[in-house]
């Protein structure tokens, strides 16, 4: 099994991969250190910096055969990160569809709102970011809403934050399709 977690920057995506991993005792992969070994190896000319359709498009080819290796191999695998592509499920057939489980976080409006003190809290809980000072309330809000809408118009699943951030994450954690995963 494949989970494959995605959502707009800050929306918890590394926090999620963690929280399974301890349940399940399934690896992640993030999709930042492979842009980063990427980058940082030189095999490319990308940086951090460049924009994340760029970023996409270099790192999706890579995230899929990961993710094709794995289910050939009948490994279970986290991957997440934001440079997933709205359509990626045309990248797969179907005898790999059925072994991907797609998670996306979004954050409502109302949630950015009232908690974002708590969400620039939270940015480091699992990594240490260098400098998020870009990270505004309008910034985050744009972003989010740019993924629910990426997913509606693909007819993508997305979980709504709107209210009490870690129910939300116990919901997907304890959840019953994800507890079908450790009977496999």
């Amino acid at each position: 099994m494949i989970i494959l977690i995605t959502g707009a920057t800050h929306s918890g995506k590394t926090a999620c991969a963690q929280k399974l991993l301890e349940k399940l005792h399934i690896p992640y992969i993030s999709q930042d250190h492979i842009k980063m070994g990427l980058i940082r190896s030189g095999y490319t000319t990308l940086s951090p910096e460049s924009p994340d359709e760029e970023l996409t498009d270099y790192l999706w080819p890579v995230t899929v055969e990961i993710i094709k290796t794995a289910v050939e191999n009948k490994q279970n695998l986290i991957v997440e990160g934001c440079y997933v592509p709205f359509t990626w499920r045309k990248d797969f057939d179907n005898e790999y569809l059925q072994d991907i489980k797609f998670i996306c976080l979004c954050f409502s409006d109302k949630y950015i709102t009232e908690h974002y003190g708590e969400i620039m809290k939270y940015e480091n809980c699992i990594e240490d970011r260098i400098d998020d000072g870009y990270c505004t309330i309008e910034l985050l809000k744009r972003d989010n809403e740019s993924f629910r809408k990426g997913c509606a118009e693909n007819g993508l699943p997305y979980v709504l934050i709107d209210d009490d951030y870690e129910k939300t994450l116990d919901g997907i954690i304890y959840g019953k399709e994800l507890n079908k995963i450790e009977a496999d």
